[in-house]
């Protein structure tokens, strides 16, 4: 296994992990753009304009962007976040200048008019649907009320009206904003041709224009509201939890990791065996999203509406007890296997490796190999549960309810 690295001279970073003994590899774009680079009138155009990569370029239909990946046997996929839309591929290695050229003809779209238009209604049709999920809506409801005019509150989707109003003119000023090369990362990883990588990439990539784009970062604590949000429709109550956590540039955020599964984890945690496994609730997870310059836990519960009091305060004494007595020894142990077979398991696919490998990147500009991640998780003490604890108390939360009744 090596690692390579690449700058060209607009500022494309190209990044890979060479494994030559596999028999498949993985290649994907970052570009460090999501919902928190966009203003109240542009809301959801990031993840709007991930659908609009795939219709079509200057040179290819969407038909024939779709029959491509086919014929190469491609598994292929793109998502947008609050902060990164990623483009990937997994194909076998005799593909790689294929996919390659493929992807780099799609991060300039050609973001034709007529396409716009038809997408506009399947995005509205998305924002729809996620509407009628408890569990995506209320934790979309709590983002926003937790971040308050921070832009890590701005949802993904963005809203109905915002998505209407969108114009391809303001996508097309977007894209040329922040689909810059210096702000985008090229990355690969499993059985890759390095030096044609690069030299492809330069080829294809060479002559974009660099534009700069900026992104303002400040940690942000949160706003410590609470809010019950009545939807008579939903018969169960959605709980959505949220408190400040380390950023993707702390080094505490392998301890948060570990703190979040010691309380949240789907099994054997603090939640599931106080709430889950008493059937005071069907689901209690507590999970910690490390992002740029800022953190924030997020726990979701879904329970019977005459146990809601009951459950928050079993999730509030729960946090306290914590705070006050650390984690033992035997739920650490117990929190690191978890974490270090989980991945273990991912890292053993070229896909596995290029997630964690851009972001890598485009976070901190740093490499570090599966290795290195393993012994950071291992590394994480007692102690250092403690000292998380005091720079990022659990205790001051956000919460927001969704469901029938009107008060919390």
């Amino acid at each position: 296994m090596q690692f390579q690295q690449r700058r060209l001279d607009n500022g494309l970073t190209i990044i890979a992990e060479t494994m030559d003994h596999l028999r498949s590899m993985a290649l994907g774009f970052f570009v460090r753009t999501g919902a928190r680079d966009e203003t109240t009138e542009i809301s959801g155009v990031s993840h709007f304009l991930e659908h609009m990569v795939f219709k079509g370029t200057g040179k290819r239909s969407a038909l024939e962007v779709n029959l491509e990946f086919d014929q190469m046997g491609a598994k292929y996929n793109a998502f947008t976040s609050e902060e990164n839309t990623v483009f990937y591929a997994a194909v076998l290695p005799e593909y790689q200048q294929r996919v390659l050229e493929l992807w780099t003809d799609l991060m300039r779209p050609a973001l034709r008019d007529d396409d716009f238009n038809t997408e506009k209604g399947v995005i509205l049709e998305e924002i729809a649907m996620y509407k009628d999920m408890p569990q995506f809506d209320v934790m979309d409801r709590c983002r926003r009320l937790h971040f308050g005019e921070h832009s890590c509150g701005n949802s993904v989707l963005g809203t109905i009206e915002s998505i209407k109003n969108l114009q391809s003119q303001q996508m097309l000023s977007y894209f040329r904003q922040r689909y810059s090369p210096d702000n985008m990362v090229l990355a690969a990883a499993g059985k890759v041709d390095w030096q044609q990588l690069v030299e492809q990439a330069d080829q294809l990539c060479g002559g974009w224009s660099s534009f700069q784009p900026k992104r303002g970062l400040s940690h942000y604590p949160g706003v410590g509201k609470k809010q019950c949000v009545t939807e008579k429709k939903v018969l169960r109550r959605h709980i959505c939890l949220m408190s400040a956590a380390p950023s993707a540039q702390d080094p505490l955020r392998y301890a948060a990791g570990i703190l979040a599964n010691i309380i949240g984890d789907e099994t054997g945690s603090r939640l599931y065996w106080s709430l889950v496994d008493t059937a005071l609730a069907d689901s209690a997870e507590l999970e910690c999203d490390s992002m740029d310059g800022t953190g924030v836990y997020c726990s979701y519960i879904s329970c019977d509406p005459v146990n809601t009091e009951k459950v928050i305060e079993i999730v509030r004494q729960t946090l306290a007890q914590i705070r006050l007595k650390g984690v033992s020894e035997e739920e650490l142990a117990a929190s690191k296997n978890k974490i270090a077979s989980a991945l273990t398991l991912s890292g053993e696919l070229p896909m596995g490796r290029l997630v964690p490998l851009g972001f890598g990147w485009i976070y901190r500009e740093e490499y570090r190999p599966l290795a290195e991640e393993l012994k950071a998780v291992q590394a994480v003490t007692t102690e250092d549960i403690r000292h998380l604890l005091e720079e990022y108390p659990l205790e001051n939360v956000t919460i927001l309810c969704l469901g029938p009744g009107e008060k919390i």
